[in-house]
């Protein structure tokens, strides 16, 4: 006799989330598959690996441990997940981790949030040349810790890199949390600090924080332009020269560009929840889908310059294509730290930080919550006691699967065979 674990724990936690699920919409009348064969030089491989994932997550595909009732000697299978961003239901675990780590790691303090966003027109520089989602997150945290040095202080920064809207289109925007106030570069007590060493309130200006940024991406894009590693857009394919690219680009200092400063806050738990929107989960949440009827998607998103909520509804191709762009490169770091939070310098100065601020119970180490102790939590009954003794299982034995052997049974996996298993 074997019970599996699969469809105990898809029932209580994936339909919980939504009646429509992404890895259904993909499957459905092989849709992932006719859009991968259709444009399979444009797709690249962690798209592929990521999508993979996503439907074979919770299926033998990735492996599973098998639990033996001492008792009754029933077995329960219990399926891997695949831990991928993109899929939703580990996407929202790996964000709820974060949050918790953050919660027990940065320093309780005001914090700012910053939205730094670019004209339309810059959006499919990016999508050409990947590389520079890996350059202007850290011009973005210099500007902060510019500012910052002028008043005296270095200050703590997490941000996360987002390329997509809440329509799907593309939108490459960051979303940036700073503390208001931090580490005197003197480490002295002046007027100005109500701790030593650490200065309490700065203020940063919305026209200088625009002025800079517009400045810094102009730069950067006139800059790897004159060192031709620059693509363009086809739609610009006629410039042919600097001095033409240069002409181009001055248009946008007269044109209006949008950084959006929220309000000061002492509650930083609210700056990680905000943030924490943007750093593991997919573009797009399950709940947020309201329909698909084989042929079209219909989903809901907030629309910012009216404050209500609209759908759209797209040929599902198109929905599928829309959602993978914006699958991250591998090893590419979605949330970043800079200032007394970065990785090379935390170590020495997150405890200063946290004497100053008088954090005695602060934790800098990473929260994992296992998917046992989740189901514990929110369904308050254990998925490893045997359903038929109702007691604790013991461990058998595993079998795993890694990622990498799934672009073998593509084709397989993009039919539906997994539902086999």
């Amino acid at each position: 006799f074997h019970f599996s674990l699969k469809l105990c724990y898809n029932t209580h936690i994936m339909e919980y989330v939504s009646g429509i699920k992404l890895r259904d919409i993909f499957l459905s009348n092989g849709n992932w598959w006719k859009l991968f064969i259709k444009h399979r030089d444009l797709i690249r491989i962690s798209i592929i690996i990521n999508v993979l994932k996503l439907l074979t997550c919770r299926t033998s595909f990735l492996g599973y441990h098998v639990f033996i009732c001492p008792k009754c000697h029933r077995s329960i299978k219990a399926p891997h997940s695949c831990k991928s961003r993109f899929c939703p239901s580990c996407g929202k675990k790996a964000t709820d981790d974060w949050i918790k780590t953050s919660f027990n790691s940065l320093p309780n303090t005001t914090y700012q949030h910053i939205t730094f966003t670019m004209p339309s027109d810059f959006c499919p520089f990016f999508w050409v040349n990947r590389y520079l989602f890996d350059l202007i997150p850290v011009m973005a945290a210099n500007i902060i810790k510019k500012l910052a040095k002028q008043k005296g202080f270095l200050p703590g920064i997490f941000l996360a890199l987002h390329t997509f809207g809440r329509d799907l289109k593309n939108n490459v925007h960051i979303h940036l949390s700073t503390t208001i106030g931090g580490l005197s570069l003197s480490y002295n007590s002046s007027p100005q600090t109500n701790l030593l060493g650490w200065i309490k309130s700065a203020y940063f200006y919305h026209d200088s924080l625009k002025k800079m940024w517009k400045y810094q991406i102009i730069t950067l894009l006139r800059n790897e332009f004159k060192q031709n590693r620059l693509k363009l857009p086809p739609y610009l394919k006629y410039i042919k020269t600097y001095s033409a690219f240069v002409s181009w680009t001055t248009q946008f200092y007269d044109k209006t560009w949008n950084v959006f400063l929220n309000h000061q806050d002492a509650n930083m738990k609210h700056n990680v929840d905000y943030l924490g929107k943007y750093i593991k989960r997919p573009p797009i949440g399950e709940t947020r889908i309201k329909k698909y009827d084989g042929k079209f998607v219909t989903f809901e998103f907030l629309d910012h310059y009216t404050n209500k909520k609209n759908l759209m509804t797209l040929p599902v191709l198109e929905f599928i294509s829309r959602l993978i762009s914006h699958i991250p490169d591998k090893n590419f770091r979605v949330i970043r730290y800079y200032g007394f939070l970065a990785n090379r310098v935390s170590g020495k100065l997150l405890p200063i930080v946290y004497t100053l601020l008088d954090m005695k119970n602060a934790i800098v180490q990473k929260v994992y919550t296992p998917w046992r102790q989740m189901i514990i939590n929110v369904f308050h009954y254990d998925p490893l006691n045997c359903p038929f003794c109702n007691i604790p299982t013991l461990p058998s034995y595993s079998v795993f699967q890694y990622p990498s052997n799934l672009l073998s049974m593509h084709k397989e996996i993009a039919n539906g065979y997994f539902k086999l298993l």
